[in-house]
């Protein structure tokens, strides 16, 4: 009896945080909702004079993307005695000979090779080494698998046109979407982010992040709020903070748009989740309590709550679908009664909120058609189901995050396969072993199959649609990772 209503205590608070986490979403929705209304206003006037910018390229092993970088970078429509372009080279392969042979095509482009053979602060610490020869007094930053609009820098740079503005962040897009269901569930989270969360916090002034790349920072913000640092695996959501905490103005762009590729196999894309999911508990441990100590308005503590512990959410989940088993053995044993569970009822009332952000993002990434409604119709339990099925996975990581596990910095391996000229299986970065998760995550499938097939033998259909979407995430992330390896 112990164990049972443990397990319902548990399983309560895990659907109240869920639930938390699910009213900010909401909230967010209806704050796009706002900014979409707002962005018809006339946008900034064009400066009267240019100033000087600096692109920093990070770089670390990038065979298959790092010539289509250069190539885009050059093209960027701005005056060349404006531009400076810092390709900040990490590699150990040969990417480094591909980089020196591919800038001698623009003899006419202000190209910095700047290569280190020890990694310290792994990107961070690439960026904050090149800093003080960066000439601009703009700094924009593109990842290696990033092909940059030849006018983003035109259309990016009116919005500092208030010296308060610290940082200009773009939408990124994508450019490989339709490769595989694995790249169109992610393009379907990303939009989420890109579309409702960016613009929801920007709108009503919350605290939003840089993302990496595909964005600009003035030179001085990043000076002011500390320089980059190296201690959490999200730089860029740190450093985001700390300018922000100093009063420094973030603007996001939807219109402006970034391609980039998508990881099209799942060991990529675990790699890119744990180090996501992880730094962002490690910007939550060194910035939460602090914002919520310094004088900001309740709304700007709630969103920046839900920000930095958003990756919780994964732990929540697992610990909900464990709780989920002894509950439903109480119920099967008649220890517990399944009305005493109908006071987590609430719990749907998020659930329709956070279906209505993936719903809404993936209807306004395109021209709305009916076709497009009938696929995230199709998309969006595909989606919820493979997002459970990675609670295990990322649950580690931001566990590790949260306790202060140090680890390292673990590129996403990029693959470029919509040129056609790359294979997938003779790319060099791709992971060849399997990690003992993937074998839990495949008995997790097998688990809670097993509960459905029980389910529907003892009658008890309360947890059905749960264990479900378990079964189906868990056996899908197994199954693409053994394809993949």
């Amino acid at each position: 009896m112990f164990f049972v209503y443990t397990c319902a205590l548990l399983y309560f608070f895990g659907m109240v945080f869920i639930f938390l986490y699910s009213l900010a979403q909401g909230h967010l929705l209806l704050h796009f909702f706002k900014f979409k209304k707002e962005s018809n206003q006339t946008p900034p006037q064009v400066p009267n004079s240019w100033p000087m910018v600096t692109v920093q390229l990070p770089i670390f092993n990038e065979l298959y993307v790092v010539e289509r970088l250069i190539d885009a970078v050059a093209k960027l429509n701005y005056p060349s005695e404006l531009l400076q372009i810092q390709i900040l080279d990490d590699s150990t392969d040969e990417t480094g000979a591909l980089i020196q042979a591919k800038v001698l095509a623009y003899p006419n482009l202000n190209f910095e090779y700047l290569h280190r053979k020890d990694r310290t602060g792994f990107k961070a610490g690439a960026l904050k080494e090149a800093l003080p020869s960066a000439q601009g007094e703009f700094i924009a930053i593109f990842d290696a698998d990033f092909v940059p609009d030849p006018d983003f820098l035109m259309k990016a740079l009116p919005y500092f046109s208030s010296p308060q503005v610290g940082m200009v962040q773009s939408r990124w897009t994508h450019l490989n979407q339709n490769y595989s269901i694995l790249t169109q569930l992610q393009a379907f989270a990303l939009d989420a982010h890109f579309l409702i969360e960016q613009q929801g916090r920007n709108q009503q002034g919350a605290f939003i992040n840089f993302n990496g790349t595909a964005g600009i920072w003035r030179k001085s913000c990043i000076l002011d709020a500390g320089n980059w640092h190296d201690d959490t695996l999200t730089e860029d959501l740190d450093l985001s903070y700390r300018a922000q905490r100093k009063g420094w103005k973030f603007v996001y762009r939807p219109e402006i748009e970034s391609p980039a590729e998508l990881p099209p196999i799942l060991s990529a894309i675990k790699s890119q989740q744990f180090r996501w999911t992880k730094g962002g508990a490690e910007c939550a441990v060194k910035h939460a309590g602090k914002v919520f100590q310094e004088d900001h308005p309740w709304h700007i503590k709630f969103h920046a709550f839900a920000h930095l512990f958003n990756s919780t959410i994964f732990i929540a989940i697992l610990l909900t679908s464990f709780c989920s088993i002894g509950i439903w053995w109480g119920i099967h044993s008649d220890l517990i009664s399944a009305k005493l569970m109908l006071a987590t009822g609430f719990s749907m009332l998020g659930f329709f909120l956070v279906a209505g952000v993936y719903l809404v993002s993936y209807l306004k990434a395109k021209t709305f058609s009916w076709r497009r409604l009938a696929e995230a119709i199709w998309k969006l339990p595909l989606f919820f189901a493979v997002s459970m099925g990675f609670a295990l996975h990322n649950s580690q990581a931001v566990w590790e995050g949260l306790t202060g596990k140090k680890s390292l910095f673990i590129r996403t391996p990029k693959f470029n396969l919509e040129s056609g000229t790359v294979s997938l299986h003779s790319n060099v970065y791709r992971l060849r072993s399997l990690p003992m998760s993937t074998w839990l995550e495949g008995g997790m499938g097998l688990l809670f199959a097993s509960m459905v097939v029980l389910g529907i033998v003892y009658g008890t259909y309360l947890f059905l649609p749960f264990h479900g979407l378990l079964a189906l995430g868990y056996s899908l992330v197994f199954i693409s990772s053994l394809r993949t390896r």
